[in-house]
């Protein structure tokens, strides 16, 4: 049985995962469809940009993260300024740095899905009059839909799993960016606190197995399968 302090930390991994997941999915999309369907100049360097949290370590992604959001940064003096308000030490912040580290594998998931899409099926309805929005709504939104679902899932997934970044960009506070990751390791350097350790691990694990397990059912049900891991 997890304590109330346990339920808490896991209230808020999922909290972090799920703001994590809602506010990077469209940014996914857009770059999987460019990364799709467009060609222009630089496209393999902007590839290579989306998926570079996946290669670099993930302080750096955080200390890139840190200086864009501190209060002389870029975008944390654009909020500063204009909105009063800060991403530092706070759950939102957590939410960022997760985003960051998960959005790579939505990118794949859901650019795999809408190369797949058959463009005679987009032909054929823009020669039927369907302008492009609704072509886009009708034809290939539906079609991409489950890697899309697949790639929010295992972006999840990755969201839940993230330490390094979060650790570095907003630190380790109990009760407002202690996630699991966090707590564990926070545990870890308590002598005697095993069983601790080991409840949070337990249910980091049926978290993480239970994204991956459904992000692969819905990849099979396309018939194609995203093999993004």
């Amino acid at each position: 049985m997890l304590t109330p302090e346990e339920w808490g930390v896991v209230a808020l991994s999922l909290k972090v995962g799920g703001v994590a997941v809602a506010a990077a999915l469209p940014v996914a999309f857009a770059l999987a469809w460019v990364l799709a369907r467009v060609r222009f100049p630089g496209k393999l360097l902007l590839d290579g940009l989306v998926h570079l949290p996946l290669v670099v370590p993930p302080v750096v992604t955080g200390w890139l993260l840190l200086l864009a959001f501190a209060p002389e940064g870029p975008v944390g003096g654009w909020l500063e300024r204009w909105f009063g308000a800060s991403v530092l030490f706070r759950w939102s912040g957590a939410a960022i740095a997760a985003g960051v580290m998960a959005l790579p594998l939505m990118v794949r998931a859901i650019r795999l899905s809408i190369e797949a899409v058959d463009r005679r099926l987009e032909d054929a309805a823009a020669t039927l009059g369907a302008t492009p929005r609704r072509v886009f709504l009708t034809v290939t939104l539906p079609l991409s839909l489950p890697g899309v679902i697949a790639g929010a899932v295992l972006g999840f997934a990755r969201a839940l799993g993230e330490f390094g970044a979060t650790i570095t960009f907003v630190s380790n506070v109990p009760g407002e960016t202690e996630t699991l990751p966090l707590a564990i390791y926070a545990a870890l350097q308590i002598p005697g606190a095993e069983g601790q350790v080991l409840r949070l691990a337990l249910v980091s694990v049926l978290l993480s197995l239970a994204a991956l397990v459904a992000s692969e059912l819905i990849a099979r049900r396309t018939g194609r399968g995203t093999h993004v891991l």
